[in-house]
């Protein structure tokens, strides 16, 4: 009997070893199966949490102290602040109709040349990643507008739905995006502990902006070679990329004269959000407030009826916005000091009455917005897509939690420290797993369940952080044009005509993932795309 004894408890502690593996394997079947991500993470670590304290593998105090306080700290962190900021402008320039005209006119730009019609939208995807960053409005938006116009000028259907598609998916890597703030906090976290671990007891730190200034020059890469693709096809096969007709294009200085009237308030909150981050005016928290009192104020201003006084108004706050960031880089605007200069006082009193002014402005704004009914709608998606994101969040944490008192983080660091090829082959082989997880899993569960796992191991090994993490949002940005969950071609399907079939928008997708991949690996080969543009700002 005693012998049967100790052979149960051997077994046990064989099972208990094999826990964090088989919570992955649990949570990836959940998903898969279509059950929500937030519950799928929370409900498979309190199950084995459950299941290692029942078998003496787990400690129950990492529910009692550490999972509340990284709750609070999500509660708390002021760069995720910058999340339902960004949503909001994001949803807001969607719902005031931006996208239509940049498109219309940047066609009638572009239409006389073969494949006009998949450079103008590829040009207006780049627009509305860098001033909204959300991939679903963008891809219905010129699937709704563009497809139908170029299926009937003799387009290509795969070509057509494939430019569509890997358009929208820009504002996955060109800032401001959603998921670079997700991944700059993770990042940072995973920067941080590495440090501790190697005995660097005054870590340093890596922000939202180092990752936003890291990503901009792969972002602009990217767009280019789509461009030298779509330009090769339609030299090549002219017949898949034809023209437009004189008639429906008009004028060349016409349609030039109605893009440049149409270009500058995307430009202007571009340079606004970007800039001021870049620039290092702003944390990426206050430049997602600045973009999302520029979005109300463009919105208000396109939908006003001309001769309106809103127009006005709108006007007299987006220059006094304009007054404020310049002052606000020019002078200590600090109140709480004992002696302030009279020029420094005048500069606070300035920016006084330009706060007044824009709030002026963005109460013009929703009036005209709520005339037209989009205050409601603008409400409920924001704070749907907000909700989903930080109830991710919460769930990703306690997954993380369990995972880590499983002994998890020492399973993943013994694996790729075991990996052929040092941190190059580790690189390579987190790559593969990352790009595969994209066919099954959204970027949001990957972001926040497999980087919190494998970054820390990766930056033990030497990595460069921001490196990393431009490596993994490029790899990220293929998840969404993978069949067969890629969100773009669901998105895109859903608003495509019958006619065109869903093989189809597969098929057109998957040139531009390969261009994806080879983006992916010239980044690889040439880390200064992502690391040059960062240490010329921000080194001192």
């Amino acid at each position: 009997m005693e012998g049967f004894l100790n052979d149960v408890v051997l077994c046990l502690c064989a099972c208990a070893n094999w826990l964090d593996i088989a919570m992955v394997l649990t949570l990836c079947a959940l998903l898969l199966a279509g059950y929500p991500a937030a519950f799928s993470l929370a409900g498979t670590a309190l199950f084995y949490g459950l299941l290692g304290l029942s078998m003496g593998a787990f400690d129950i105090s990492f529910f009692a102290e550490p999972y509340p306080i990284r709750i609070f700290g999500i509660m708390n962190n002021q760069v995720l602040i910058a999340v339902p900021l960004f949503i909001v402008m994001g949803v807001v320039l969607e719902k005031s109709r931006i996208a239509e005209d940049l498109l219309d006119n940047m066609a009638r730009l572009f239409g006389s040349l073969h494949g006009g019609l998949g450079i103008s939208v590829t040009i207006v995807g780049a627009l509305l990643a860098a001033s909204t960053g959300i991939v679903g409005a963008t891809v219905v938006t010129m699937g709704l507008l563009s497809l139908p116009t170029m299926l009937r000028r003799g387009y290509d259907p795969a070509f057509s739905a494939g430019s569509i598609a890997a358009a929208g998916t820009l504002g996955q890597i060109i800032p401001p995006s959603i998921v670079l703030i997700l991944l700059g906090d993770q990042m940072s976290n995973a920067w941080q502990k590495a440090q501790l671990a190697q005995g660097v007891y005054a870590p340093e730190t890596v922000s939202v902006g180092d990752l936003f200034a890291g990503a901009l020059l792969p972002g602009l890469m990217l767009v280019g070679l789509y461009l030298l693709y779509q330009t090769a096809v339609a030299s090549i096969t002219p017949k898949k990329a034809p023209a437009l007709p004189k008639e429906e294009r008009g004028e060349y200085g016409a349609a030039l004269l109605a893009a440049l009237k149409t270009l500058p308030p995307p430009l202007a909150l571009i340079v606004a959000v970007l800039g001021s981050i870049l620039a290092g005016i702003a944390t990426p928290t206050e430049a997602a407030g600045v973009g999302a009192v520029g979005a109300m104020l463009i919105a208000g201003y396109r939908l006003a009826p001309k001769g309106h006084s809103a127009r006005m108004l709108i006007l007299i706050s987006a220059a006094a916005t304009l007054v404020l960031v310049l002052l606000s880089s020019l002078l200590d605007l600090r109140l709480g000091r004992t002696s302030i200069p009279p020029a420094e006082q005048a500069g606070i009193i300035a920016a006084a009455l330009c706060c007044l002014l824009i709030g002026t402005g963005v109460v013009a704004s929703l009036v005209v917005m709520r005339k037209d009914r989009l205050i409601n709608s603008v409400v409920e998606k924001s704070a749907s897509v907000t909700t989903m994101v930080f109830t991710i969040l919460i769930g990703a944490a306690l997954f993380s939690l369990v995972f880590r008192g499983l002994g998890g983080e020492e399973t993943i660091a013994s694996a790729l420290a075991a990996t052929p090829g040092g941190a190059a082959g580790a690189i390579i082989a987190v790559m593969i797993v990352m790009f595969i997880l994209g066919f099954v899993l959204d970027f949001i569960e990957i972001t926040l369940v497999v980087v919190p796992l494998v970054a820390p191991a990766l930056l033990m090994m030497g990595v460069d952080p921001v490196w990393l993490g431009v490596l993994m949002a490029v790899n990220l940005q293929t998840s969404f044009l993978t069949p067969p969950f890629g969100f773009a071609l669901f998105y895109l399907r859903g608003v495509a005509p019958e006619s065109v079939r869903t093989m189809q928008i597969y098929r057109g997708a998957l040139p531009f993932v390969l261009i994806q991949i080879l983006a992916l690996g010239i980044l690889a080969l040439f880390p200064e795309i992502a690391t040059w543009l960062p240490s010329v700002m921000y080194t001192d």
